[in-house]
């Protein structure tokens, strides 16, 4: 004898709310409607309302229906907003560099968000996302008002989450093991992923303060990941590479098998880049009078480097004669060459005849012949920091930027993408593609080859 009770039908927008009383053969036909869920927050099932859903449901609950709602409100699930009419549109700017869209089922908006590079529909919250760009965000504007509809923006507030356990908050803080560093050495990973791995290793272990390393697993790992997601709140390439660290450990020194972890490994946000304009490039140089300073920052700008790269250029490596700059045993063990600028040789000649470094371009405080020292990171982000303050701009700028803005500038002015691939030392061309998403320059001079033709 089937289970009475009520069944309550919620439809609305896109979703078919459905309530029922715990009954087995009920559950079954449930589960028997494509991409149905289980709504564990709200004690309901969704089922997609497409074309014959709704009548299939009614028809087998028949009677039981205590009651049928249909609303064409489309849920909005972030609190703090209320439902959204059919004719509205919900844009959010998030902090990890995209626009959240969410709005019910609108044919020609949604036909232009696929138009937009990088554009994903997250199923299970029901809205799409495109990478944030003020181009982006004015096209989506300018369509949205097209269609006649109306948007509300909002600015994500920041996702706080627990901060990162101190060592000096554990009675028997484990440090990460000596094998696990010498390995990492053996295999010639990076000074940078080194300094990397290691508090991520050592984070997990110690996330299990009574269990020893190696009985560590599977089931922990899952644990670990869903902390850093739920707890820690950390971005989907920091939870990415905190897994990557913890297989090094049992793959690599431990010699088990390549495993697959059954973890919610995150896909990583596409996000544009940040560039500045040329006048913006303009604005910082002319901000420092610092020769040394002023040297660094054209060095990176010019040939397109990243900060690693600029502190470990000896000054053999500049070649003043083929006007290039060797990188040697950049990201991925890779050597290549890349442009040396006219009036960044011409700075670099100046300031080595003024400072007189011994091995490294540029070299740090104390450095001596018999021991020179590399320039600080720190040091040269802090040197970008205060001659951005001095300008203007308002944009988020790292030292990062800049080899952006380098690559961006080269494929406005017209260079081959293969080439610009070449000079950043970049092993997919899909990577390079990235800059052709950012400008638009030039685009007006490109003729449809229609208008060509002699109709």
């Amino acid at each position: 004898m089937m289970k009475s009770g009520p069944i309550e039908i919620r439809v609305i927008g896109r979703k078919i709310l459905l309530k029922i009383p715990k009954n087995e053969q009920d559950i079954q036909f449930i589960r028997s409607i494509r991409y149905v869920r289980w709504n564990q927050s709200g004690f309901h099932w969704e089922i997609p309302h497409y074309p014959g859903n709704l009548e299939r449901i009614t028809s087998y609950f028949g009677d039981r229906v205590d009651s049928l709602e249909k609303s064409a409100e489309i849920p909005v699930t972030l609190s703090g907003h209320s439902a959204l009419q059919k004719d509205q549109v919900l844009m959010i700017r998030t902090n990890s560099g995209r626009i959240k869209l969410i709005f019910g089922y609108l044919t020609e908006l949604i036909k232009h968000i696929k138009t937009i590079p990088y554009h994903h529909w997250d199923g299970k919250n029901k809205w799409w996302t495109i990478p944030y760009s003020e181009q982006f965000e004015a096209e989506i504007k300018m369509k949205i008002g097209q269609l006649g509809l109306t948007f509300s923006y909002e600015q994500e507030g920041k996702n706080e989450g627990v901060p990162k356990a101190s060592p000096l908050s554990f009675s028997n803080y484990k440090k990460c093991p000596e094998a696990y560093v010498h390995k990492l050495e053996e295999r010639r990973y990076s000074q940078s992923t080194i300094r990397s791995y290691v508090p991520l290793f050592e984070e997990f272990i110690n996330h299990f303060p009574d269990s020893e390393i190696d009985s560590l697993g599977e089931k922990e790992i899952m644990e670990f990941s869903r902390f850093l997601v739920n707890e820690r709140k950390v971005s989907s390439s920091h939870q990415n590479q905190a897994i990557n660290a913890i297989k090094f450990y049992y793959e690599k020194v431990k010699g088990g098998e390549r495993k697959y972890y059954h973890v919610d490994r995150p896909i990583r946000e596409k996000i544009l880049p940040e560039v500045c304009s040329e006048e913006e490039i303009i604005a910082i140089l002319k901000a420092i009078d610092n020769l040394k300073h002023k040297a660094i920052l054209m060095t990176i700008y010019s040939a397109g480097l990243r900060i690693g790269e600029l502190v470990n250029l000896k000054i053999k490596n500049i070649d003043s004669k083929r006007m290039q700059i060797r990188i040697e045993q950049a990201k991925g063990k890779k050597d290549r060459y890349t442009l040396l600028s006219n009036r960044t040789l011409l700075t670099l000649r100046d300031y080595i005849q003024k400072e007189r470094p011994h091995e490294y371009l540029f070299e740090g405080q104390g450095s001596t012949a018999e021991k020179p020292m590399r320039y600080s990171t720190t040091s040269i982000s802090a040197i970008l920091k205060t001659a951005v303050s001095k300008t203007t701009i308002k944009k988020k700028i790292t030292v990062h930027t800049l080899r952006h803005s380098f690559a961006t500038h080269l494929l406005e002015r017209g260079t081959d993408i293969r080439y610009i691939q070449s000079l950043l030392g970049h092993e997919s061309p899909k990577t390079t593609q990235i800059y052709t998403h950012i400008t638009t320059k030039g685009f007006d001079q490109i003729i449809s080859p229609l208008d060509a033709l002699d109709l």
